[in-house]
């Protein structure tokens, strides 16, 4: 199970209500529950085959922000036509509502619009490359 997605279901739980996720994947497996005393999460893995290759985990590459995850499985583009300019770049302030990119499903462009406003801190996904539901796509500070 990839780190990132972890983190997300830190986030997630944190901003929830609830007190616990569990999440399986084949035979991995990820539990994380709120402390009651001091709403931080604690994570306690069960993965019996979990590697990481090819990924710095020291903290240097880590960009802290609001993540915006796809909604969808499909194909992600950064502009709204190949001779077209990119929706953002990182630097670029975004506004709530602001299209960010297109994920194509099923010969749909589906175009993905901001939650937060801030800068944009990272893109996680190459232009043209394929995207999973809930891949962390656009880092926003």
């Amino acid at each position: 199970m990839d780190i990132r997605k972890i983190k997300t279901l830190i986030e997630m739980l944190e901003e929830s209500n609830l007190n616990e996720i569990e999440v399986t994947q084949g035979e991995e497996s990820v539990r994380i529950t709120k402390d009651k005393n001091n709403d931080e999460s604690i994570v306690k893995n069960n993965l019996t085959n979990l590697s990481v290759e090819n990924e710095d985990l020291s903290g240097s590459d880590i960009v802290e922000g609001n993540i915006m995850t796809s909604p969808i499985v499909g194909t992600f583009y950064r502009k709204p036509a190949p001779d077209k300019e990119p929706f953002v770049k990182v630097g670029d302030v975004v506004n709530k509502g602001d299209v960010l990119c297109i994920i194509e499903a099923m010969k749909m462009m589906n175009e993905i619009k901001s939650e937060h406003a801030g800068k944009i801190a990272s893109i996680e996904i190459e232009d043209g490359q394929p995207v999973e539901f809930g891949q962390t796509i656009v880092v926003i500070q």
